[in-house]
């Protein structure tokens, strides 16, 4: 009796695992429709032979990124209005936001991800859905925050060559240089043109393509972590800002908050930048008109005088980006292009702004996709 209660267990428990591992490789599509729309919010300058730069604030949700297909067709959408309006030349530069990138770990999951309310959920249902990939990832991770260290973490692989298929494929298909936001990826490297990851800690780092379709320059990691992120993102080299050249001219990126500290337009000045591209990312919904609660890194440049809490999240922005302030920079011109949509529970904020001569022009208003652009 023993013995045929103990196979009886045995058998459930084998077709328990068999049905689990199953139900792990299915990945039925839902239908989606998603809104192509975008709307040219600044349009600053007149056509020249010098190129422009094209800020693309998307509006992104989690099902954008069931498929590399379903991506491609949205970006590929505000691009092609960007063209029909003159806007796309062969010395343009596209500039699209932080982490842009990062959320191509959802690609090719199941409906419950992102159809979950919460972010907390959707994770939950990640780990599950790809049970060894998450522990061999848990088990590598390197960052304080284990759990969130593996998220990203686990399918580095394939987000390294997504990226890459993807913008590299829009560069190519526009014929345009395009700076790729953001992505976190392990040691993240350029090999023969190739984007390439290490091994060891998360970098929340910049690739910019060129109109063939391949990297140019190295990968630009974020030198300051926002405080929530640096449990699991390593600060990069604060003496590496790398410059690369462009058919519109010498272009330095600055991720996120690293636009806030003067320094590193000294060392883009030394570097001879004469265009900035700011890729960023706001979280919290209502976060753009709520005061700003000081830097969120651990380094505060002795030269800023602001106070947490003395104006507003927004107005920081604008105040502490310094593109083409002289002479802190040098620059001629550049943009902040901020990511915008709801990843579940979690709210965007940000109004992209370009900089020339010293003034900024702010888009006044982040609803929907937004284009800003600037003729050189």
């Amino acid at each position: 009796m023993r013995k045929l209660l103990a196979f009886t267990v045995t058998l459930a428990l084998v077709a328990a695992v068999t049905a689990y591992l199953v139900w792990t490789q299915e990945r039925p599509v839902a239908h989606y429709l998603s809104d192509l729309r975008i709307t040219l919010a600044v349009n600053e300058g007149v056509p020249a032979d010098r190129g422009n730069l094209l800020g693309i604030q998307p509006e992104l949700f989690p099902a954008d990124y069931q498929s590399l297909e379903r991506l491609h067709l949205k970006l590929a959408a505000y691009l092609q209005n960007a063209r029909d309006q003159g806007l796309i030349n062969d010395k343009t530069i596209v500039v699209l936001p932080e982490h842009i990138g990062t959320w191509l770990m959802l690609t090719g999951e199941k409906n419950e991800v992102y159809q979950a309310l919460h972010l907390k959920e959707a994770m939950n249902w990640l780990s599950i859905s790809n049970p060894v990939q998450f522990l061999r990832a848990w088990i590598s991770a390197t960052g304080a925050d284990r759990m969130d260290d593996a998220y990203l973490r686990m399918k580095a692989p394939a987000m390294a060559r997504d990226y890459q298929v993807l913008f590299g494929g829009l560069a190519k298909e526009f014929g345009v240089t395009l700076v790729a936001g953001s992505i976190a990826l392990p040691n993240p490297s350029i090999s023969q043109r190739q984007l390439q990851i290490g091994h060891g800690a998360l970098y929340n780092a910049s690739v910019v393509f060129a109109a063939d379709g391949l990297p140019i320059g190295d990968p630009q990691r974020q030198l300051y972590p926002i405080y929530d992120e640096r449990e699991f993102i390593q600060p990069g080299d604060e003496n590496v800002v790398n410059v690369v050249d462009t058919p519109a001219g010498r272009l330095g990126i600055l991720v996120g908050s690293d636009s806030w500290y003067p320094d590193n337009y000294r060392k883009l000045n030394d570097s001879g930048a004469q265009l900035i591209a700011v890729p960023a990312f706001v979280l919290g919904r209502e976060t753009w008109d709520r005061p700003w609660r000081g830097f969120k890194s651990v380094s505060t440049p002795p030269e800023v005088s602001l106070k947490p809490e003395e104006l507003s999240e927004g107005e920081a922005w604008r105040r502490l980006t310094l593109i083409s302030q002289q002479p802190v920079s040098q620059a001629s011109a550049g943009m902040s292009v901020f990511l915008r949509g709801q990843f579940w529970d979690l709210g965007t904020a940000g109004h992209s702004f370009l900089s020339s001569n010293g003034q900024i022009t702010a888009d006044g208003d982040a609803r929907g996709a937004r284009m800003l652009n600037i003729w050189l």
